[in-house]
């Protein structure tokens, strides 16, 4: 017995040894992290829409902001209104700070409507920040014969969406409730983009809960050759470039129904919100919030947004942090009269 002591003293020593390296390997700088590395940025929707073109344009300037500069990579992954992105970040992305993403602006507020398929808690994300403070529309094609509320409630009007978590379905519900019409809904476009398409080939009239500045950015010409009709905005307050355009808040009847969209227009300070799976190492979560935040004031990155007419107007991690623990908050009778309007 004695002769076997030298031997695991000497495994003892060897075990020892090793621990400095194994909780620096945990502590690891994020610039050491990042440095020779690709980062993903995930799309939870199909090319060409205003999350793929918000991401596709911090991607090309975000990387030189993170520590150790490594290459940010758009990647696409649609499906279910970016509901398959959120439940693929939550419960199988890596957590190690190599994958954050862009999802749906109501993936906060979802849980508390009772949407179905979700498999995420919406606090325990990292929220990194948002592109802007948006407001959102709801238009109809200038051959509809619909260019107005009136006209809404007294003709036929078949608008398109892509599943009935998403805001091109909930918006045009919000309508329909509050306004007493019932308009036929065309389900099942891979993304809002598809609903435009859809649109312009008269396969629907209109689309709900299409983001103001998408418009402006995708389609200026039909703006200004009226090929659109906007007929109501989703906010909490007027957008100034629509200071004539009915605000969806002022049909509320009582009390009640407005803190319900409160509740639901919540959605629209993350406008276009970037996040990370949770667990990331507090440094590394830390140095993304920041990149992001340095991003939407850096001044090439700027030039950039105003050349594709992209409106910047963006809102911190911590901000959007603290407004989904706050939403978790909200009284269970005002979450269900707000889910009773969408649905």
């Amino acid at each position: 017995m004695p002769r076997l002591r030298p031997l695991f003293v000497n495994l003892l020593l060897g075990i020892l040894s090793l621990a400095p390296f194994s909780g620096g390997a945990r502590a690891q700088d994020p610039a050491e992290f990042y440095k020779g590395k690709t980062v993903d940025l995930m799309i939870g929707y199909t090319s060409g829409g205003g999350y793929d073109l918000y991401a596709r344009l911090l991607a090309r300037h975000m990387g030189k902001h993170i520590p150790g500069n490594p290459i940010v990579v758009p990647k696409n992954m649609e499906g279910a209104g970016s509901l398959r992105l959120a439940n693929w970040l939550y419960n199988i992305a890596p957590k190690d700070g190599s994958v954050f993403g862009t999802i749906t602006r109501s993936a906060a507020s979802d849980p508390l409507l009772g949407q179905h398929g979700i498999q995420y808690e919406a606090d325990k994300f990292i929220w990194l920040g948002s592109a802007n403070n948006e407001v959102s529309v709801c238009v109809t094609w200038y051959t509809s014969g619909i260019a107005t509320i009136e006209d809404m409630k007294t003709k036929d009007l078949t608008l398109g969406a892509t599943n009935r978590a998403d805001d091109t379905y909930q918006f045009a519900r919000m309508v329909s409730e509050l306004l007493g019409f019932k308009p036929k809904m065309v389900t099942g476009y891979p993304g809002g983009n598809n609903v435009v398409l859809a649109m312009e080939r008269g396969e629907v009239q209109g689309r709900c809960g299409w983001s103001w500045s998408s418009v402006k950015t995708a389609h200026p010409s039909w703006i200004t050759e009226k090929k659109i009709n906007i007929i109501i905005q989703f906010a909490l307050a007027r957008h100034p470039d629509l200071p004539d355009v009915p605000l969806i808040m002022d049909f509320a009847k009582n009390d009640a129904q407005k803190q319900a969209l409160q509740l639901l227009l919540s959605r629209q300070v993350m406008g276009r919100p970037f996040l990370a799976p949770p667990g990331l190492p507090p440094e590394r979560a830390a140095a993304l919030r920041k990149a992001f935040m340095d991003t939407m004031n850096d001044k090439e990155f700027l030039a950039d947004a105003e050349r594709s007419k992209f409106e910047i107007t963006p809102v911190s991690g911590e901000q959007i942090q603290k407004l989904v623990g706050d939403l978790n908050q909200t009284p269970p009778e005002v979450a269900k009269m707000a889910a009773e309007i969408i649905q």
